[in-house]
């Protein structure tokens, strides 16, 4: 007889509670990326997940209404990655499928790196209204990540959906953050197991 899970659940790790809990508002764009930056490496010495972090707020007021990291490995899900985890955070949280919907506030999606594939095309779909991010595609894709067949010109791909993108704020320290997890051994997961 087939049998199925009725629900599919993930946890945040432990740590993240303790490490927002001070910032329910990071008013500069400059200081929510370097919050999110610093989840990612968290992220990665707290071994509980791979060196990625994202986070949803309020473009205007700065409010700080979901952190996500990656728990792809350490839960087991390939969807498990922190634009993925940090949406379906906030859309539970604001009980709305539609981020940008009537009467909710213009929200964004800070990223440590470009969106792959997968997240690149949950954007849209979020309602999210701007996407800033810090490491390039390319970053990620140098220690072996594949970030899957995106198109070519993704920024202007979502700016005709009204989706502002800035793009390679702290690209530096994030990638600084990619650089340590390859260099320290940490798995760098695919579909596939490559030799």
């Amino acid at each position: 007889m087939f049998k199925q899970q009725n629900s599919i659940d993930f946890s945040l790790p432990n740590w993240i509670y303790e490490f927002a809990k001070d910032k329910s508002f990071i008013k500069d764009v400059e200081d929510r990326m370097s919050f999110v930056i610093e989840a990612s490496r968290r992220n990665v010495v707290e071994n509980t997940g791979g060196p990625f972090a994202a986070a949803i707020f309020e473009i205007e007021s700065g409010k700080l209404i979901s952190l996500g990291v990656n728990l792809v490995t350490t839960q087991g899900s390939s969807i498990l990655h922190a634009e993925m985890v940090a949406i379906a955070i906030a859309q539970k949280k604001l009980g709305s499928y539609d981020l940008g919907g009537k009467g909710i506030e213009k929200h964004e999606l800070v990223a440590s790196t470009e969106p792959c594939a997968m997240c690149f095309g949950a954007i849209p779909w979020s309602g999210v209204q701007q996407i800033i991010t810090a490491a390039k595609d390319s970053d990620a894709r140098s220690i072996g990540f594949d970030e899957g067949p995106k198109v070519k010109d993704w920024r202007e791909a979502l700016s005709d959906r009204k989706i502002n993108v800035i793009s390679d704020i702290q690209r530096d320290k994030a990638c600084q953050v990619l650089n340590e997890y390859s260099q320290a051994g940490g798995k760098i997961y695919n579909s596939r197991e490559r030799s």
